[in-house]
């Protein structure tokens, strides 16, 4: 089978409260968000799980304090020798616009992402207004649904509840399954002892609940998707 190392490149970062990340735990604890893009090495394919933000604005001394570089798409990616042009597959988990706001300059990528996650993107409810339905005007979309292989090594696991369409990207290493997790959260979700602690923005929470539990069972490493640690990780697994 073959394994991928993942290298996480932050692309933005946002300010926000830990309670958008923890329902009904950390409220008043302001914290900052990385906007990650994650880069799968190995294969035949590159391959990119998000793109991020396109424009984005980040204090003086914020990225220095957390030990990372935060760098517009293209900046990122030449940092692995790699242009826009040069991905092959795009991998969402899902369609809020902090994820997505670079696909159109893939131009040669093929886009994949859940037929029930396609489909509310189109349509979304008020409540949601992360959703921006022309982001994928200029891209070529491949819809999954449910768990499936995307190529040898790489699969999406289907975890609904922080979106109708959730999926997880589950990625063979040479320490195990590494899952980069299809909900917005960070390691406070993850504590070392008792429950998982489910997104504090979702449309479904026992959804969101059960599928925390779908990754930790499969997950020999979990990357939460917006944990500040995991930007400082050139490489996982390491």
């Amino acid at each position: 089978m073959t394994t991928y190392r993942i290298h996480p490149l932050v692309v933005g970062m946002n300010e926000t409260d830990q309670g958008v990340m923890t329902y009904l735990k950390g409220y008043g604890k302001r914290i900052w968000l990385p906007i990650y893009v994650f880069y799968l090495e190995g294969g035949d394919r590159k391959i990119l799980v998000y793109t991020g933000l396109e424009q984005f604005m980040v204090p003086e001394g914020v990225a220095e304090q957390y030990g990372f570089k935060v760098q517009d798409f293209e900046d990122a990616l030449a940092s692995y020798e790699l242009t826009p042009e040069d991905i092959d597959i795009i991998i969402h988990t899902h369609l809020h616009n902090d994820h997505c706001e670079n696909d159109y300059k893939c131009t040669n990528a093929k886009v994949y992402v859940q037929q029930a996650e396609l489909e509310f993107f189109r349509e979304p409810h008020p409540v949601d207004h992360r959703y921006f339905p022309d982001l994928l005007d200029d891209v070529e979309v491949v819809t999954v649904q449910g768990d499936q292989e995307i190529v040898p090594g790489v699969s999406v696991l289907f975890t609904p509840g922080h979106t109708p369409g959730g999926q997880s990207v589950v990625v063979n290493t040479d320490k195990g399954k590494a899952v980069i997790t299809g909900f917005c959260c960070n390691d406070q979700n993850f504590p070392a002892s008792g429950p998982c602690v489910p997104p504090g923005v979702h449309l479904n929470l026992i959804q969101a609940y059960e599928s925390m539990r779908r990754v930790q069972e499969v997950a020999d490493i979990i990357i939460p998707l917006h944990d500040l640690s995991v930007g400082r990780r050139k490489t996982i697994p390491e």
